[in-house]
């Protein structure tokens, strides 16, 4: 009788899923962008006299996202993150399909 919470070797017809390095990379590298972005924006901030700001954001709820924006130039903004959102979205199709032929 086994227990179901011992390991269990591998069967051969189980593959293994690798993540490759330069994902890993990519996202350490997009964190730090990050990062300097927004320290920059904070000297920026600190260290500048009169200044308008605006904000544009973009929140998924599944896979439908919701643009708003506020401050002078919100226009862009909001064309800029209704771009990105679309490329998120071919990039996540992307990868889906390439991982279902993987699996499959």
């Amino acid at each position: 009788m086994t227990n179901k919470f011992e390991e269990r070797a591998p069967e051969e017809d189980e593959e293994e899923i690798s993540t490759p390095k330069w994902l890993f990379v990519a996202l350490i590298a997009g964190f730090a962008l990050i990062i300097a972005g927004m320290l920059t924006v904070i000297a920026a901030a600190s260290f500048g006299g009169n200044a308008s700001g605006s904000a544009g954001v973009v929140v998924f709820i599944g896979p439908f996202p919701i643009v708003f924006g506020v401050g002078s130039d919100v226009a862009l903004l909001i064309v800029i993150g209704i771009i990105l959102a679309v490329i998120s979205m071919v990039f996540y199709f992307i990868s889906r399909r390439r991982l279902s032929r993987v699996l499959c």
